[in-house]
């Protein structure tokens, strides 16, 4: 616990500057943490290939993460849809060329796996552009969710939530964290009102939590079918930089499904 605690002490002052001052220190960190994120997810895949499918797939990640700005060859923009498509010509042809060493499951893991790193943070990094309230909202309420079904769960919570994908995970845990998301949430807005409704307000904080904890979720059954314990080892006592931010990722990209900000 100690442990944990320093390193979560070290990296809110390392990262609580970066994400107020935004700009270029935000989108250079934002790159270097969601290509760390996606060579835990190839190590996890296949520990002996990892550097070099992280080599194959980095490109066509940095290339999403600046999908708001597609670059343009000739008559070619290289928008979202056709990174992916491209992405998956060229892992096809992979598939080719090393006579199926390289085979279509491997193809598409990698493909899956930079089409989920590189939206959430391409979201990511739109969020934190459009305002930084936006961005500390959706933050608090994450992190109100997780300490809420801490807590709660450990002093309340005595039916199992999900025990075949997360058995620490309780009812009662979600629902703490639920309410307590929604709290902070209508804490937020008086404090720093947006240009919503409290009844708005409740919804989307309800809609955060939910999805964060399904974030969370759909993290643990990843690795429960890798036999993994964590993604990495980067941030001790903590794992590493997807077990931090996999229910974050998961809220940005069901936020930008519903238009939030």
């Amino acid at each position: 616990m100690k442990q944990r605690i320093i390193t979560a002490l070290i990296a809110l002052l390392l990262l609580v500057p970066i994400i107020i001052y935004g700009g270029w220190p935000f989108i250079v960190f934002a790159y270097v943490i969601a290509t760390v994120g996606l060579f835990e997810l190839m190590r996890m895949y296949a520990k002996n290939n990892a550097i070099l499918y992280v080599i194959v797939a980095t490109p066509f990640l940095w290339l999403i993460l600046s999908s708001d700005n597609p670059l343009a060859i000739g008559t070619v923009v290289f928008d979202l849809a056709s990174i992916m498509i491209f992405m998956l010509i060229i892992l096809l042809i992979l598939t080719v060329l090393t006579k199926n060493r390289f085979t279509f499951d491997q193809a598409s893991f990698m493909l899956f796996a930079t089409l989920y790193v590189g939206v959430a943070f391409y979201f990511l990094l739109e969020m934190r552009m459009i305002g930084l309230n936006y961005f500390l909202f959706i933050l608090f309420l994450v992190w109100a969710t997780d300490s809420g079904a801490y807590f709660v769960g450990k002093s309340l919570g005595k039916r199992k939530l999900w025990p075949a994908i997360s058995p620490n995970k309780t009812i009662g845990g979600a629902v703490g964290g639920l309410i307590l998301a929604v709290i902070i949430g209508v804490g937020f807005q008086l404090i720093h009102p947006f240009d919503y409704s409290y009844s708005y307000i409740i919804i989307i904080s309800i809609i955060i939590s939910i999805s964060g904890q399904l974030g969370d979720l759909v993290a643990s059954a990843i690795k429960r079918h890798y036999d993994i314990k964590d993604f990495g080892k980067l941030l001790p006592g903590h794992g590493g930089v997807l077990d931090r931010v996999d229910s974050l990722l998961f809220v940005f990209i069901v936020l930008q499904l519903l238009q939030f900000a």
